[in-house]
Order: C-alpha cells, then structure tokens, then sequence
C-alpha cells in the first residue's frame, strides 16, 4: 500500500486527539496561577519567620522543589498535570517533576547505572544552557559597564 501525503494526512487527522482550548487554556492559567500565589504566600511565611528576603526566596525554591518531587512520587502530579495541562510547567516545579520523572523510570536499571545516568537526561541539557546563557549574559554585563 502506497501512502500518499493526503492519505497521510487523512490517517493522522483520524488519530490525533482533540483539545478543547475554550477549557485547557483558563485552567493551564488558574493552576500556573495557583502555583505562583503558593509560592508567593511561603515567601511571606518566610520572611514572617525573620528570614531577609534573599534567603526566604532560596527556602520558597527548595520548598515548591521538595513539593513537587513528593507530588511526583505519589502520581499526584501527573494527576494534576492531565488537568491543569500546561500550568503545571511552571518552571521550578516542572523542571522538579521532570527530573523526578525521570529517576523514577529508571529505578529498577539501579542507582549508578539507572537514576545516576538518567537523571540528567532532562536536566543535562537545561543545565548547559542555563549556565551558557548565564556566562553570555555576564560577559555582556561586564562589558556594559566597562
């Protein structure tokens, strides 16, 4: 059987799963929403606590990563996630699932050769370019300020 581009485009119209923007998209943005107004209520709680506000947003990061992972553990966030769509990638804690994720899967190869290794499959990447970018912008800093 030949398959041409319109029998092509006709088998993948049949497959291809529908989405409902009138609904996908105000979610996407209550629970992204919802993830920000979490973290910006533990700020305050921090800083409540006596913390200064450069130290109150490092305990905010390792609280909504600590969450996420957990969440991820559990199945939660995936739950989450097939309802909330793309406002669970909010990026601290979906780059959190994500890498969470990804040593879960791999857990029965061991730690070394299965979570040590796949681990950075997400994060590999992310990390390369956060610090590339990093340094670029910091060469460009320098050199605006000469």
């Amino acid at each position: 059987m030949k398959v041409t581009p319109e029998l092509y485009k006709d088998m993948q119209k049949q497959v291809e799963t529908k989405s409902n923007s009138k609904v996908n998209i105000p979610m996407a943005f209550l629970v992204g929403g919802l993830i920000c107004v979490i973290g910006q209520l533990l700020l305050y709680g921090y800083e409540r606590l006596g913390m200064d506000r450069l130290t109150a947003s490092a305990w905010v990061s390792v609280t909504l990563v600590a969450c996420s992972a957990v969440l991820t553990g559990f199945g939660l966030y995936e739950k989450l996630a097939r309802h909330a769509g793309a406002g669970t990638l909010v990026p601290i804690t979906g780059f959190a699932n994500a890498i969470t994720s990804s040593a879960i899967e791999a857990k029965t190869e061991g730690f070394v050769l299965g979570v040590g290794t796949r681990i950075f499959t997400i994060a590999g990447p992310v990390i390369l370019y956060g610090c590339t970018a990093a340094a670029a912008y910091g060469v460009i800093y320098f050199l605006c300020n000469l």
